[in-house]
């Protein structure tokens, strides 16, 4: 298997674990959110705020592993280290 081939692999993984990774814990973090305004309803609004505010961190997270896997796909830096290693 070429370099090329180990990129489309280490991309697909990068993006196929951390969406799995994300929507894990935007579900965990969503429970958990509904079980404490169940407890305490007076809370929700307070609650919910930090809510968004983790949901957004979450998926920034996996936003960033896409453009890091998009980056190596189109402009690989480490093709030019392994064709100096070749010669």
């Amino acid at each position: 298997m070429e370099v090329i081939g180990f990129v489309a692999l280490a991309a697909g993984l990068i993006i196929g674990l951390g969406a799995l990774g994300a929507c894990v814990g935007v579900g965990i973090m969503a429970s958990r959110f509904l079980e404490a305004t169940a407890r305490q309803p007076e809370l929700g609004g307070e609650l919910q705020t930090k809510m968004f505010l983790l949901l957004g961190l979450i998926d920034a997270s996996f936003i960033i592993g896409v453009g890091i896997a998009l980056w190596f796909t189109t402009a690989n830096p480490f093709l030019a280290q392994i064709a100096t290693l070749s010669k």
